[in-house]
């Protein structure tokens, strides 16, 4: 199994390229399967559910999936999902740049469900909220090009993005019930651990981020997940140690630098005790490319 780390690139709608995004659910499970597998990418994601059901599971935390379901991704994070045959809602995806155009940067990253602090996600009433007409116009904008539609699409998006912020407070939460604490501080490993596993590798240096002990953080993760901290750290390492030796041109001394190793002996060892393979082994079997969907190349050392 490979992480991919996806570009707006990856999700061709036959068109010059445009710095978002839109499709309804189900079209876009049908263009890209891969997508139901876990994967990162470098833009910013919405995901509006009108009907069906399923889980998305974003940086370890898994939440259910209904009509009203409006989830909100920044890059870097990891999902995947679990979908019914009949799922239909929207996805938009859009990069920074596209909103920060016109408004101003701040107020996007202050977005509370940008912020792991908060649940990046918001059940609304079904099937009638003040959202859905908003995603509505925006796909007959996109299915009906017209003059200035970067822009119109532009407007969608604030109104969409500054609707769905009122039903956040406007300060942090302050959990007062161990599963909610859970859930925010197992968010906040997530996101940690897609941030730095190729530098770090240390469930102490995690613990220490979060403000909690090593034994708490583990026991956490394994309450939770089933897994302790060490492990989930170990899977994401060689998650990406598979997708790099089977999807790039990397050599094994690179992907050993990659994901900060001494050198290429203690990778291959590393990586043999937990897989069962050596580095050559696992980059000689056949590759399990996502179609349509080409992962980045070596990421440069952070």
């Amino acid at each position: 199994m490979s992480l991919p780390v996806f570009t707006l690139e990856s999700f061709p709608q036959g068109r010059a390229r445009r710095p978002w995004y839109l499709e309804r659910l189900a079209q876009h499970v049908a263009n890209f399967p891969g997508v139901s597998q876990p994967h990162a990418h470098d833009f910013y994601l919405l995901l509006y559910v009108t009907h069906g059901h399923g889980t998305h599971t974003i940086d370890l935390v898994t939440y259910e999936l209904q009509p009203g379901s409006v989830f909100f991704m920044t890059p870097g994070q990891v999902h995947h999902w679990q979908l019914s045959a009949d799922a239909q809602g929207y996805v938009v995806l859009f990069e920074a740049e596209f909103y920060l155009l016109r408004y101003p940067g701040n107020r996007l990253f202050e977005y509370p469900f940008f912020d792991h602090a908060h649940a990046p996600v918001l059940q609304l009433p079904a099937p009638d909220n003040e959202l859905r007409p908003l995603l509505e116009q925006m796909w007959q904008e996109h299915i009906t090009p017209a003059a200035q539609q970067n822009e119109v699409f532009r407007a969608y998006l604030l109104l969409t993005l500054e609707l769905a912020a009122r039903h956040y407070p406007t300060t942090p939460p302050r959990p007062t019930e161990e599963p909610r604490h859970a859930q925010q501080l197992l968010r906040e490993f997530g996101s940690l651990l897609n941030q730095h596993f190729r530098q770090q590798r240390a469930v102490q240096q995690y613990a220490d981020w979060l403000h909690v002990s090593p034994n708490h953080l583990n026991a956490l993760c394994r309450r939770h997940l089933g897994k302790t901290a060490s492990t989930l750290i170990q899977e994401r390492v060689l998650l990406e140690a598979r997708r790099l030796l089977r999807h790039t041109n990397a050599t094994v001394a690179q992907v050993a630098d990659t994901l900060g190793f001494e050198d290429a002996s203690y990778f291959g060892r590393y990586f043999r005790k937990h897989t069962g393979q050596t580095p050559a082994e696992a980059r000689s079997e056949k590759k399990n490319v996502i179609p349509s969907l080409p992962g980045n190349d070596v990421p440069e050392k952070q």
